[in-house]
């Protein structure tokens, strides 16, 4: 019994078989001979020259000055300067731009240690009320807010041997130098820096 099915399942195989392959056979023949390929158009191009265009000439307006108003200053011949009297005074010490989130502030006596004090302001807050200045930096860092940044130094008194003088720097988040100077000031004035930040 299993024999005549599978008799007859390997007959119909095979007649499948003989079939696609006829089938094969005749779809290739029915190519041969007739397939041709188009031929590509020939067609001439047409090239257009470029031709520069120059502008024209700038239009040059000549230069007239206007009058020259009269120089009305006054130069000083015979001032005198009182070496005493010219560190009583509030020094600016600049202004300085910076990327820096931070910066870290260092001071020292600049001169003779001879006990200069100092009190020390942020934006107008004072972050330290009594330093002694000596010959090693002392420092503090701040934040910086956006734009700008004041610190002031407001001598306390002028030690042994006037004026109240020091030695600042000032140093950005990632260690380089901003600003370097020293002040020269009296007993109750102040000198200010200002960082301002982008």
């Amino acid at each position: 019994m299993i024999y005549k099915y599978t008799n007859a399942i390997v007959r119909i195989l095979f007649f499948v078989f003989i079939l696609g392959t006829n089938i094969n056979c005749y779809a290739q023949e029915g190519f041969k001979g007739k397939f041709k390929a188009i031929p590509p158009k020939s067609k001439d191009l047409k090239i257009k020259p470029i031709v520069p265009q120059i502008p024209d000439p700038p239009r040059v307006v000549p230069y007239v000055p206007a009058s020259i108003a009269e120089n009305n200053f006054r130069v000083p011949k015979n001032d005198v300067i009182v070496a005493s009297e010219v560190y009583k005074r509030n020094q600016d010490l600049g202004i300085f731009k910076t990327n820096s989130k931070t910066a870290r502030v260092r001071y020292r006596d600049g001169a003779y240690v001879d006990g200069d004090r100092i009190r020390i302001y942020v934006n107008y807050k004072v972050v330290e009320y009594e330093v002694l200045l000596d010959g090693d930096f002392k420092g503090f860092e701040l934040k910086l807010e956006k734009g700008i940044n004041t610190i002031d130094f407001e001598a306390l008194n002028e030690g042994f041997a006037a004026p109240n003088t020091a030695e600042f720097q000032v140093y950005d988040d990632k260690g380089k130098l901003i600003s370097s100077s020293q002040w020269n000031i009296g007993e109750g004035y102040k000198a200010t820096i200002i960082v301002d930040k982008q």
